[in-house]
């Protein structure tokens, strides 16, 4: 004969082992959800800010007296911008509740970064080389193609600012050396402010 106490406590043991398993399904669910889904936290204001600085950076460059007076100008606003990126989208994942390293945010980023350290190996072997007049073509061109890269995993307006990077920058490699400060106020500055607007009033700032 089975002892009361046994099932009793047998009794109790039920919820909580389908709670349990209620609880590893919903957490299966939300991961399957985070995998597969776009990331949403690429902030507009963000984006207008780093527009902003680009556009200031475009009017300091233009009075630089010398190559390295410019570089310097450029890379001191890619750092600012950087860390206005990386801040504004780890804050609108917070206010969302969301962590900036989900499964679409990890996608995001790692889409980004090949881009980005390409620019940089490029930056050191065109300054080497003594052809910085090649810079801003480059810059323009390879962070259009990582924002299109990273832009598949996001929002629409995103992989649409990324083309438009990579059309100004085909542009600024065919140019004269002397408009590429104007191409890069036009990239950094005006599409970053352009559709960080549009991204800041459709996609939840």
């Amino acid at each position: 004969m089975t002892d009361p106490a046994r099932r009793l406590d047998d009794a109790s043991r039920r919820p909580i082992a389908l709670h349990d398993r209620a609880m590893d399904n919903l957490r299966y669910i939300r991961q399957a959800m985070e995998r597969s889904g776009s990331f949403t936290h690429v902030s507009g204001l963000g984006g207008v800010l780093m527009g902003c600085v680009a556009l200031t950076a475009a009017v300091v460059a233009s009075m630089a007296t010398n190559d390295a007076e410019w570089l310097a100008t450029w890379v001191a606003a890619a750092a600012i911008s950087l860390a206005v990126a990386v801040g504004s989208m780890a804050e609108k994942s917070r206010a969302d509740g969301a962590s900036l390293l989900t499964g679409p945010g990890r996608k995001f980023l790692w889409s980004v970064t090949p881009s980005l350290l390409a620019g940089t190996v490029l930056t050191l072997v065109l300054v080497r080389a003594g052809a910085m007049d090649l810079l801003p073509g480059i810059w323009l061109l390879l962070y259009g193609a990582g924002v299109v890269t990273g832009g598949s995993h996001s929002v629409r307006p995103v992989p649409l600012m990324g083309a438009a990077f990579m059309a100004t920058g085909t542009t600024a490699l065919l140019s004269p050396a002397a408009w590429g400060d104007l191409y890069m106020a036009t990239g950094f500055g005006g599409f970053h402010i352009i559709f960080g607007i549009i991204i800041w009033r459709n996609h939840g700032g």
